[in-house]
């Protein structure tokens, strides 16, 4: 395979996984009460968004890096 095959797959995969999955979720402990030897936490889900608009610009670069490779 030539490189631009293996990053035009590569292109293709992670525009899949961006339009599939919309976004990057984590989870952060943040400390709720912190009294001398009482300590409390919660854990609040965060997510980063991502635009569809991303997934597709992606997914249309790699198709169009494969068939250039192919010529």
């Amino acid at each position: 395979m030539r490189s631009r095959s293996v990053i035009g797959l590569a292109l293709i995969v992670l525009g899949i996984l961006a339009l599939v999955y919309q976004g990057i979720g984590y989870t952060k402990h943040e400390k709720v009460v912190d009294i001398g030897p009482i300590h409390a936490t919660a854990d609040k889900h965060k997510t980063i968004p991502l635009p569809p608009v991303l997934g597709v610009i992606a997914l249309i670069g790699g198709i169009a890096l494969i068939a250039r490779d192919r010529n």
